[in-house]
């Protein structure tokens, strides 16, 4: 399996992008966000996931590995295939689709060429369970938060708390008292509201 590619960047557009390595190029294809992050040209490091199909063997690049971890949930639902997870990750970042997927957001679904009710019920249904805490957080937060979340979170598992009802609950502090707690005050006050 390939995991990265490390490359000069070749050529570039919203579809593909193809990265020379060691005089060898590949071609990737890329999702409209991966294509905002890469730079005009020069060395660029993409993840990826290689598709196989009877007919063609498809490099999909991602500038994240949230992106591609969103990617592979998405291509697990039936229905789904890596073309159609390419087109919802060019209308939505990975934690917009998961916030999307954890408020049981049908109509933002819909919204992708491609998903109709019945798929996009799907994804909600085979996903949910699946996204991670890290993507859940109904508002964007700075990456301390995240990282302050994260570890409130693992403690509270540690502990014996249900990881959905102690991320409901995080959330739920997270709005009540504001962004400046610690690991320690977000753990104390998710106890005392068990």
């Amino acid at each position: 399996m390939i995991t990265h590619i490390d490359g000069i960047l070749e050529e570039k557009n919203p579809a593909y992008t193809v990265l020379d390595v060691n005089g060898m190029g590949y071609i990737l294809h890329i999702s409209l966000n991966t294509f905002s992050d890469l730079p005009e040209k020069g060395r660029v490091r993409l993840f990826t996931h290689l598709s196989i199909r009877e007919d063609a063997h498809v490099l999909f690049g991602f500038s994240s590995k949230a992106e591609r971890e969103m990617f592979r949930h998405l291509i697990s639902v039936s229905g789904v295939g890596p073309s159609t997870a390419r087109m919802v990750l060019s209308g939505m970042t990975p934690s917009e689709c998961a916030n999307a997927i954890v408020n049981e957001d049908v109509a933002t679904f819909k919204n992708v060429k491609g998903i109709g009710a019945k798929t996009a019920e799907r994804v909600i249904v085979d996903l949910k369970d699946k996204v991670s805490g890290d993507l859940i957080v109904g508002e964007k937060l700075s990456s301390s938060n995240n990282t302050i979340k994260n570890e409130a979170l693992t403690a509270l598992i540690v502990l014996g708390v249900d990881k959905k009802r102690a991320e409901k609950i995080i959330a739920d502090v997270f709005k009540k008292h504001g962004e400046d707690l610690t690991v320690e005050d977000l753990v104390k006050i998710t106890l005392k509201s068990l």
